[in-house]
């Protein structure tokens, strides 16, 4: 079972920071840019916090004022979070869940668009990817051109999260400069003949993409219903 991204997050902030305002938690995951790459989203974390502390594994320390500033409420990690946190870690580490990838259901639908679209939606994909792969990977040589001190920058394991970013775009780009060429170059072609056109139905009241079994389903099923009247 997945980890809750955003709960761990939150966690770990107020581990490092402790004792932390709920604002500085939000602000450092912000610096992260935690929305990118784990999609934890900034208005989530308050109620993050306050789940965790309802639960007992972060406590408040105290509730200040600073001159004309609102009220704030400071945090820090109790023994049970502490035990709860490392769990979590630990867990997501030798976790081998793979992430799920909403675009197979669009390749598996490709058929039933025209080709052109298909070609032109490829290239689009490409060339998103080769900007987003270019930036990924110099952010990555800019870490490890730093220090690697967390006090003066980026620690250097920030570089092995940016790559394997990277690393997942490369393969999406590579995929889809394979797939491209297969479909320009004929090898791959399932637009010929008719029983991918979209847009049609036939008197049956199948759509003219529908596959050979569907239509002896809805054939099949207008017998039916010509029995029972």
């Amino acid at each position: 079972m997945a980890i809750p991204t955003t709960r761990m997050l939150v966690l770990a902030v107020v581990r490092i920071l402790q004792p932390v305002h709920g604002y500085d938690v939000r602000r450092e995951l912000l610096a992260w840019q935690a929305e990118t790459w784990a999609n934890v989203k900034p208005g989530s974390v308050y109620g993050a916090l306050n789940t965790l502390q309802r639960e007992g594994l972060i406590e408040v320390e105290g509730v200040g004022q600073d001159g004309a500033r609102p009220e704030r409420t400071t945090y820090r990690i109790t023994t049970e979070g502490e035990r709860q946190f490392g769990d979590m870690v630990r867990e997501a580490v030798w976790s081998t869940e793979r992430p799920k990838n909403p675009y197979l259901a669009s390749v598996a639908l490709m058929p039933h668009l025209p080709r052109e679209e298909v070609v032109a939606a490829l290239r689009a994909r490409i060339l998103k990817f080769e900007a987003e792969l270019s930036q990924w990977r110099r952010e990555e040589q800019r870490i490890l051109e730093g220090s690697g001190n967390p006090a003066e920058g980026d620690p250097y394991h920030v570089a092995d999260a940016v790559r394997l970013s990277a690393d997942h775009i490369e393969a999406d780009l590579n995929w889809s400069r394979k797939t491209l060429a297969r479909i320009e170059s004929g090898e791959l072609d399932v637009w010929s003949g008719s029983h991918w056109n979209i847009g049609t139905v036939d008197a049956a009241g199948v759509p003219a993409s529908g596959t050979a079994r569907a239509r002896q389903r809805a054939g099949g099923t207008a017998r039916t219903r010509e029995r029972e009247v």
